[in-house]
């Protein structure tokens, strides 16, 4: 038996939306999944059953710690079936570390699968509250596991979560510095008590946020993607942030924020995307920090089965 499942990268808190906004974007993690037949034997290191190729081919764990067989075997445990011995290949395009959802989309993938391979089929709500559980951040795995553009809240007994419609013709533009931005560090750096003035700050522009996305008046992105809660405490740790803001919004960009908890920027536009890019990078490099530029899209599509 074996399965193949797609997930997407994704971007959260999309300026003021902090742990609570989310976006697929059209960038792909491939996981392939196959039974050899027994049991997993939990007295061994479990070394080489995960082969990885692209990001994090010589960083990441393939043994029974890696992130994405970890959240296969969770599925396993939890009905109380035997984990079977598999192997897995992982084709990464999500750069790690770097805002983007690849922990989410490992998450996402190794939930799919073995939901699919053990017979339990389990429902896109029920995978992301496990997705949320093992991640820890729902605004990630929501996109990762239900696709497009998703508001997530918990309502204390799980979570709840709706799409806004993203018009067809946005662009999402990325600036993936070389470096990382740990999550822990970047959340780390947070205050922990906020001024009310900036607490109606980010209500106000996350509601103008969906709206805007909603309604088609992209007009407003520049407004609601400012942000008060967390961008400016990151902006300690990752200093050329405002000058790439400035860059790609005087390029032509509709709105700029940093994806996740950094380091990447994602710029929203209808056109012009490669100078935009062009001009995030060279505000970049002039300010100390060399990178990649992606040019993607939303996409509706979360984690999904594409070959069994």
């Amino acid at each position: 038996m074996k399965v193949t499942v797609k997930v997407p990268a994704t971007t959260a808190n999309m300026g003021p939306g902090f742990d609570c906004l989310g976006m697929a974007l059209d960038i792909w993690n491939t996981i392939f999944v196959e039974i050899d037949g027994g049991e997993t034997d939990d007295g061994e290191a479990g070394a080489g059953i995960v082969s990885i190729s692209g990001e994090g081919k010589d960083s990441l764990s393939t043994g029974y710690d890696n992130l994405v067989y970890s959240s296969f075997r969770r599925i396993y445990d939890g009905i109380g079936l035997p984990v079977p011995e598999v192997r897995m290949a992982c084709e990464n395009n999500i750069p790690l570390g770097r805002g983007l959802g690849s922990s989410a989309a490992a998450v996402a993938g190794g939930l799919l699968a073995g939901s699919a391979l053990c017979g339990a089929n389990l429902s896109r709500e029920r995978i992301l509250e496990l997705a949320a559980e093992i991640e820890g951040h729902p605004d990630n795995a929501a996109a990762a596991v239900m696709g497009g553009c998703r508001i997530v809240v918990s309502d204390g007994n799980g979570f709840l979560t709706e799409s806004i419609s993203v018009p067809d013709e946005l662009k999402a533009i990325l600036f993936v510095p070389d470096v990382p931005m740990p999550t822990e560090e970047a959340r780390g750096l947070l205050p922990k008590m906020i001024d009310r003035q900036d607490a109606v700050f980010n209500i106000g522009r996350t509601a103008l946020l969906v709206n805007a996305l909603a309604s088609g008046n992209l007009e407003h992105l520049a407004v609601a993607t400012e942000d008060m809660l967390h961008q400016p405490a990151r902006q300690q740790i990752f200093f050329p942030m405002k000058n790439i803001f400035r860059a790609a919004m005087s390029a032509g960009a509709l709105g700029v924020f940093l994806s996740g908890a950094g380091s990447s920027v994602l710029a929203l536009a209808r056109d012009r995307e490669y100078t935009i890019g062009y001009e995030m990078a060279d505000a970049a490099m002039k300010s100390g920090v060399n990178g990649a530029i992606k040019v993607t899209q939303p996409t509706t599509l979360g984690a999904h089965i594409v070959g069994r």
